[in-house]
């Protein structure tokens, strides 16, 4: 049986890089984009497309940041989506390849993450978890020095992309995609937890602060509604889009965790308390146990 002609809206390279340019994205800026191509429309070029409209419109003195997190690089034993044989567990330690930021594939943050990362000139930072790609003028000064021993935190992308006032633009993907958040948990009390991961001498465990996408949804709720001067609506051919500061979420989130997020909800996260089942957040927050998204 055929299958029926797609709905649209005709989305092309020409048509986002047009559509981007009326939201206000600027030539020569930074942008941390999470995205959704599903959400766009009938894509002409696919993800292709899209990472070309936006090269286009930020130009070669602008930059192009992505995550690329590899969640999978991590303790089996915290695995739940699906969880593996207990048995197991020990052989899948042993045999995991390490991180390498040249052949490493994203995982659970789609498809147009996973064109940066493979694009001509792509820069990707050291982290085996929480990795970014980026393209442009200031690729190397984003990616460069993000710790191993620091997921998202002071010395990682999200701090760089702070200090060089770079945006965010979520372009059909919501506010639990916001890694910006992330760094607002390493500027409130936060517990420290233990993660597992392959090294390149075996297998390691690092100290890390416990982080969490849960209830980043109602925080960007409650950013939007507050701070409607920073955030600027829009679409991009069916997309919803949002775009605001990395550093204005990060201040505001700052805030919020510390008048929203109780000692006992931190705590129970640092136990294995979260109700989605990443002890100690997982190390690619928000992506192992809720699918693919950017």
């Amino acid at each position: 049986m055929p299958k029926p002609p797609p709905t649209g809206p005709l989305v092309t390279r020409g048509s986002i890089a047009a559509e981007l340019r009326e939201l206000g994205v600027r030539s020569g800026e930074t942008l941390l984009v999470h995205s959704s191509l599903s959400s766009l429309g009938w894509v002409c070029g696919g993800p292709v497309a899209v990472v070309q409209g936006l090269l286009d419109i930020l130009a070669p003195d602008g930059t192009l940041v992505v995550p690329t997190q590899t969640g999978e690089l991590s303790d089996p034993a915290l695995w739940s989506n699906p969880p593996v044989p207990e048995d197991w567990w020990d052989t899948i330690r042993r045999a995991m390849p390490a991180y390498d930021p040249l052949v490493t594939p994203s995982r659970g943050v789609g498809v147009i993450p996973e064109t940066v990362r493979t694009w001509p000139g792509a820069l990707r930072s050291a982290h085996p978890q929480t990795s970014f790609a980026a393209i442009g003028a200031r690729a190397h000064e984003v990616v460069d020095g993000h710790a191993h021993d620091c997921r998202l935190g002071e010395h990682s992308p999200l701090a760089r992309l702070e200090a060089m006032h770079a945006r965010v633009l979520l372009l059909g993907a919501g506010y639990d995609t916001c890694t910006s958040f992330h760094l607002a948990e390493y500027r409130v009390p936060t517990p420290l937890v233990r993660v597992g991961r392959p090294g390149a001498a075996g297998w390691e465990v690092v100290t890390e602060v416990s982080i969490t996408s849960d209830r980043f949804d109602e925080l960007g709720y409650d950013f939007e509604r507050d701070r409607r001067s920073v955030v600027v609506r829009g679409k991009v051919g069916a997309a919803d889009v949002r775009l605001f500061p990395v550093a204005d979420a990060v201040r505001y989130a700052q805030r919020w965790l510390t008048l929203h997020r109780s000692r006992e909800d931190v705590l129970g996260y640092a136990r294995g308390g979260d109700p989605g089942g990443d002890p100690g957040g997982d190390p690619a927050p928000g992506r192992l146990r809720r699918g693919r998204r950017t």
